[in-house]
């Protein structure tokens, strides 16, 4: 079933509130400029303790603290070609995606190797999509296969859906996994978000199409398109928007958590922080 979804004006209170309003981030009573982080940084992530994770562009992963601090760096830059994609769900079991070697490597807070699974010696051959998993495996999804499958660190499928050709009339091809509160989503930005529960059950599929840093917090499906930032709580018929504020247009990528905005901009990381 496609859940129908209105846009609506209105918008939700908190952090968010303060976040889309049209006026600068330094008039905005709630939250300020706290530091800005230079460098040829290509992307980033946050962990839930506030930990910073940077990749440059000679393929380093850097972890800082929330001050700044210099925590860890992951050197094995040239083994596997270009970082895809880094999970730091759990700040303790890190997931670090080598896309065009299809490698998944598991380090530790340190960012110390403790494990590497070869996908192809799972006869999974196209992969994008992949996140960590609520009892701490891996959730991948097999493009060829059109399969969600959950893979254990001993590099075995631990289960599995049914093929998605047999459940849709057009299989997604996701480019984000998230499993969050009970719930596995896996966002096609040209086709909307497909809704599992954690035994691979499909539950529902909302088209919210075009988002950019698909995110989910809480209840809450969070993402930008154009001049708008939008949110959607599964279940509700309205999807709600707010013009992007000035300070937000240049992103390159932003990330939304309970206490701060991370802005990536060309070569600078800013954080915007609670008074």
């Amino acid at each position: 079933m496609t859940k129908r979804i209105i846009i609506s004006g209105s918008f939700f209170i908190g952090l968010l509130l303060i976040l889309l309003s049209g006026v600068s981030a330094q008039e905005q009573s709630g939250f300020a400029l706290k530091r800005s982080i230079p460098g040829d940084i290509v992307d980033f992530t946050v962990d839930n303790t506030g930990n910073i994770y940077l990749i440059n562009r000679d393929n380093q992963l850097k972890k800082i603290s929330a001050e700044g601090d210099s925590l860890a760096v992951y050197n094995a830059i040239n083994i596997y070609g270009d970082i895809y994609f880094v999970d730091v769900t759990n700040p303790l079991k890190i997931l670090i995606y080598y896309r065009d070697f299809l490698t998944i490597v598991e380090v530790d807070r340190f960012l110390n190797i403790l494990n590497t699974i070869d996908l192809r010696s799972l006869q999974i051959v196209q992969v994008k999509a992949i996140g960590l998993a609520y009892d701490n495996n891996i959730w991948i999804y097999d493009e060829l296969d059109a399969k969600l499958k959950r893979i254990g660190f001993d590099g075995t499928i631990v289960d599995q859906t049914t093929d998605f050709r047999q459940l849709f009339d057009s299989v997604p091809d996701p480019s984000t996994l998230i499993d969050q509160n009970g719930y596995v989503y896996l966002y096609d930005s040209t086709k909307g978000v497909y809704i599992f529960d954690h035994y691979g059950s499909f539950k529902n599929k909302v088209s919210i199409l075009g988002w950019q840093n698909f995110q989910v917090i809480d209840k809450f499906m969070i993402g930008r398109a154009g001049a708008y930032f939008y949110k959607y709580q599964l279940g509700k018929m309205d999807i709600e928007q707010e013009a992007v504020s000035s300070d937000y247009m240049n992103a390159g990528k932003i990330r939304i958590t309970p206490d701060k905005i991370y802005v990536l901009k060309k070569n600078l990381l800013e954080i915007y922080s609670k008074r």
